[in-house]
């Protein structure tokens, strides 16, 4: 008589499925505990890991940076791998870029002098509020609900210390007034705040909890073979089968009710867009933040969303619907060989834009391109340009066909360079964009605090169900019908490929808890 296994069933082939289904794999399918299965709604593993080519440089569309090689799990996997060195060059081979030139709109040239005091100020603001912001914990000395809020305080401090006075002029601005200026600055280094945390804006950005993310100490560095090759180690050691692409989840049949603490012999049941169906007993949820809240508030069927069958408990759906989940897209374009802006090579460029109300504000200049911060090669060499945007920024260059793009990005670099274009001249030759905001497998890039939500919120997503603590008085153990991981779940290291590794590895080790496969 052959006994039936327990069928372990992972949605979602990135960071956190991979990582979840290595552990699993190797502490638990091979010793004969249980069968596993990875089911990925798309056509490719990785998930918001995606190493593509562009103008023969290595580029990443989504995840790029390891965030400090100090204790981090990616940095020891793509050591071990061999994946740190190439022949072919990639983004970010030689770090961070050197000796940026800021430059206001309409050529502009700003003096060290008047952007590193603001430069410093904004370090130090933001060192602040992510190292002891909050004090003991228990209170907001400085009144600051949001990121935003905070920061717009610390300039007006800056500026009542140093007595700024609008009406200075300064390095040959002519009617620009050096406190508009400093703004004008201040906002640049907020933009690049924005794509660090996917937040639309910092006033969404929880201030209180800006301290307890938590960094990997060290340098922070790309991976020269690419992200891609740390997902296809992990996912190297699984037999052929186990990985099924192109299976979109649609409805997650499981059991809520118990009585006296007991749960019914009901498996939970996998519903897919394409008609087909499967059982499991166990199901690790790793779909994005933005997919969960898409399921829970878009309440048309009919489109295909992530559901629950019953709906999540008020209290998980509270928690994902107050958490933050936000949009980062990437532009890459390649510099036309008929590149001439007076330059030998194009610099790392801050870029310096106007408000709205200053006079001398450039309207040529397309608004979804004025809260970027940055446009620079990926590496110094390099005649591929890199542009982050968030936010609806973010969403608009999504929607933009490419010969819209090329046109208007020539059209604003070269005000900054104070070069005319004559007809039909474009400094960019060739684009590439990622679109992570309208890909309805990701719905967005990563998640952030916002205000109104605490870190709490993630380890109220991060909950089994059914709700484990209903066991607790029973001693029995709880079934684990559903789990959860993905970077959403992590309260410490949430937004990052790290954090999303660690909530695998964490799911992963409580199943193998419930199966004794491995020491509580």
């Amino acid at each position: 008589m052959v006994i039936k296994k327990p069928r372990i069933v992972i949605i979602g082939a990135g960071m956190s499925g991979l990582t979840a289904a290595n552990k699993l794999y190797k502490s638990g399918v091979k010793k004969g505990a249980f069968e596993l299965c990875v089911v990925e709604g798309g056509n490719r593993i990785g998930g918001r890991i995606n190493t593509s080519e562009f103008s023969g440089d290595r580029i990443e569309m989504g995840a790029t940076w390891i965030h400090g090689i100090g204790g981090s799990p990616v940095y020891k996997i793509a050591q071990e791998i061999k994946s740190l060195e190439s022949e072919q060059p990639w983004e970010g081979m030689d770090g961070f870029l050197d000796d940026p030139i800021t430059i206001a709109e309409n050529g502009y040239v700003l003096d060290s002098s008047l952007v590193d005091p603001i430069s410093n100020l904004f370090n130090n603001l933001m060192a602040f509020a992510q190292g002891n912001g909050n004090g003991n914990g228990n209170g907001n000395g400085n009144g600051s609900s949001s990121v935003g809020c905070f920061l717009k305080k610390g300039l007006e401090s800056y500026w009542k210390v140093e007595s700024r006075k609008e009406k200075e002029g300064v390095f040959g601005c002519g009617d620009m007034n050096k406190k508009r200026l400093e703004e004008a600055i201040f906002a640049m280094y907020e933009n690049t705040q924005r794509t660090y945390t996917a937040a639309n804006d910092l006033d969404n950005l929880d201030y209180l909890a800006e301290s307890k993310y938590v960094m990997y100490p060290g340098e922070e560095i790309t991976i020269a073979k690419g992200y891609s090759s740390v997902i296809e180690s992990l996912a190297s050691v699984l037999p052929h089968g186990v990985i099924q692409l192109n299976k979109k989840v649609n409805v997650i049949e499981w059991e809520n009710e118990c009585v006296k603490g007991k749960m019914g012999n009901k498996a939970v049941k996998i519903h897919f867009l394409d008609g087909t169906s499967m059982s499991a007993d166990h199901v690790v949820v790793t779909v994005s933040l933005g997919v969960l809240k898409a399921g829970i508030f878009n309440e048309n069927d009919d489109l295909g969303m992530f559901k629950f069958n019953p709906p999540l408990p008020d209290y998980k759906i509270e928690a994902i619907s107050r958490l933050g989940y936000g949009v980062v897209n990437k532009l890459f374009l390649k510099l036309s060989p008929e590149f001439n802006l007076g330059v030998d090579r194009f610099p790392f460029l801050q870029m310096v834009f106007h408000k709205s109300d200053n006079p001398v504000k450039n309207v040529k200049i397309p608004w979804w391109i004025r809260r970027t911060a940055s446009l620079s090669p990926i590496y110094k060499e390099s005649n591929v340009l890199l542009s982050w945007f968030a936010g609806e920024e973010a969403l608009k260059l999504e929607s933009l066909p490419d010969e819209v793009i090329l046109d208007e990005v020539s059209t604003t670099i070269s005000s900054f360079f104070s070069h005319e274009r004559s007809d039909g001249n474009v400094l960019f030759d060739k684009v590439l964009k990622s679109q992570w905001g309208s890909d309805p497998l990701f719905m967005g890039s990563y998640s952030y605090i916002a205000t109104g939500s605490s870190i709490a919120d993630m380890d109220i997503v991060a909950e089994p169900l059914p709700n484990t603590k209903v066991f607790e008085s029973t001693g029995d153990s709880p079934p684990l019908q559903i789990l959860f991981a993905g970077e959403a779940t992590h309260k410490t290291h949430y937004s990052t490929t790290h954090g999303a590794y660690l909530s695998g590895i964490r799911e992963a080790n409580r199943l193998l808890q419930h199966y004794h496969c491995i020491d509580v």
